[in-house]
């Protein structure tokens, strides 16, 4: 399908012109119509900013809001992918009691608005299961140096709880989807190859990891990266409970310049070449994963 070449047609052309139009007549009110005062000169300086003392220049609240961003994004994938493939696996066991516990895991967190989720995932995690674990005072006690290692892959220590409860929350939000991706890519493999792993003697965990699952990734690739890319727009959602990703410190900004507009478009652009370096990544793994498959 894809190597068959394009056709363009008169209806092409038209709806070209319409998207174009109304691209235009959108920019056309932006700046010309709407009676607002542009201040694009703040963007930089909330972008980066000077160091006297270091000589250096080094990033500001937006950039370190990126970072946080991209950190919050990788861990609640991290989380998400794991908690999706086990209960994924449970939701396709013969078992009774595993198949009811992963389906009510997934109908509980797929009927219920994500931002209740985030409320009660956050005050939960935050309140009783990361002081329950003495995470904070062990971080507290760690060396410098694995402090330091730690701010750059998750937080600073005075940061960490919020941190580790907004990355838990985006993990158990998107698991409940990945767990759909994971069972349908399952059953989407041919039942003979079941039937063919267990003559050959495998049992059924090696039927499974060995037989099964590679070829069930395939099926599953581009489900997965939606699901990837909705993780880091998801992630926005976890400024309402006050943790300093790329929203809330735009947010932040605006609050000081009243430059929303130009505050909102950058952020916009932001997560845009975010979520388009993904999309763009998983397109080229799909495409070898193929070459691989003839």
């Amino acid at each position: 399908m894809s190597g068959r070449p394009y056709r363009f047609s008169w209806l092409d052309l038209v709806l070209i012109s319409g998207v174009l139009s109304l691209v235009g007549f959108i920019v056309y009110r932006l700046f010309f119509v709407l009676e607002y005062r542009w201040n694009w000169s703040v963007v930089p300086t909330y972008l980066v900013r000077y160091d006297e003392q270091s000589g250096q220049w080094l990033p500001n609240i937006l950039l370190e809001g990126l970072f946080t961003t991209i950190r919050l994004s990788v861990w609640g994938m991290l989380i998400a992918g794991i908690l999706g493939l086990f209960i994924g696996i449970a939701r396709t066991t013969r078992r009774l009691f595993p198949r009811l516990c992963s389906r009510t895991f997934v109908e509980l967190i797929r009927n219920t608005p994500p931002l209740v989720l985030i409320f009660i995932f956050y005050y939960f995690v935050s309140d009783q299961i990361l002081p329950a674990l003495g995470i904070e005072t062990m971080v507290r006690n760690l060396p410098p140096a694995w402090q330091g290692r730690l701010a750059l892959i998750a937080a600073p220590p005075a940061l960490i709880i919020p941190f580790l409860s907004g990355a838990l929350t985006i993990g158990l939000f998107q698991s409940a989807y990945i767990t759909e991706i994971v069972r349908a890519g399952i059953q989407a493999v041919d039942a003979g190859q079941w039937d063919a792993a267990r003559a050959l003697g495998f049992t059924r965990s090696q039927q499974l990891s060995c037989v099964i699952l590679p070829q069930a990734l395939r099926i599953m690739l581009p489900p997965l990266a939606n699901e990837f890319i909705n993780t880091i727009k998801y992630s926005s959602i976890v400024a309402i409970i006050s943790i300093q990703e790329l929203t809330f410190q735009g947010l932040q900004v605006m609050a000081s310049t009243q430059a929303s507009i130009e505050i909102w478009l950058t952020i916009t652009v932001i997560y845009l070449v975010l979520c388009l370096t993904l999309s763009l990544g998983v397109h080229r793994l799909e495409k070898r994963l193929n070459v691989y498959r003839r």
